[in-house]
């Protein structure tokens, strides 16, 4: 049993890292047999790693229907940008730890091509660095849900790079007030696309079928 457990967590890490890398993106069924043969192992490790993902939001079950990346309806998406930008908020009223840090490396990431990624990671950093872990992981699971929306959704918002470039400088120089601002803005740019993002992320899932 232990075995199937460790395989489990190795395979959570994996599909969950592919849907962060828009692999599998929002509206796909997700087919525990493939997957299994893709991994080349048996069921039941890969329906362990489903399970732990559908219960952090990153896939649901359509019961009968199969497994499937959520689809987020206008609500729903709204919902999880406040959430993230309120989060995001508190950490920059808790502040960071002025300890040399891991995350530091972010400060090569201004010309990432992958933007996604780089705001993944950012995000993530902004959060773990106050030290509050229940914070942290409150903004790693909607951080999460989020990757597979910003790789769908890229093209519909303009100047994505100089407005990350913008947030990594604040957050670099420990600019509480622009990163508050640039946080805020970022987050009220998405909320105003809620429904031509939720449009194109059904227009993409339909050609799935």
């Amino acid at each position: 049993m232990n075995a199937i457990h460790t395989k489990s967590t190795f395979l959570y890490e994996r599909i969950r890292r592919a849907l962060q890398a828009g692999r599998y993106v929002p509206g796909q069924r997700i087919e525990p047999a493939a997957m299994a043969r893709e991994f080349k192992t048996s069921q039941t490790p890969v329906r362990l790693a489903l399970y732990r993902l559908i219960g952090e939001g990153m896939i649901s079950d359509h019961a009968r229907g199969g497994l499937f990346v959520p689809l987020l309806s206008d609500l729903m998406l709204r919902d999880r940008y406040e959430w993230m930008e309120r989060l995001l908020l508190v950490a920059c009223e808790i502040g960071w730890s002025e300890t040399p840090h891991r995350h530091r490396k972010l400060l090569t990431l201004g010309d990432d091509s992958d933007l996604a990624k780089a705001t993944w990671k950012l995000f993530d950093a902004i959060a773990e660095e106050t030290g509050k872990r229940s914070l942290h992981d409150a903004v790693r699971r909607i951080n999460d849900q989020l990757a597979p929306v910003r790789r769908a959704k890229e093209s519909l918002i303009d100047n994505v790079h100089a407005e990350f470039a913008d947030l990594h400088t604040a957050w670099r120089d420990r600019d509480v007030t622009a990163l508050k601002t640039g946080i805020s803005a970022y987050h009220d740019r998405r909320k105003q696309l809620v429904p031509k993002i939720v449009a194109l992320l059904i227009e993409q899932s339909e050609h799935l079928h």
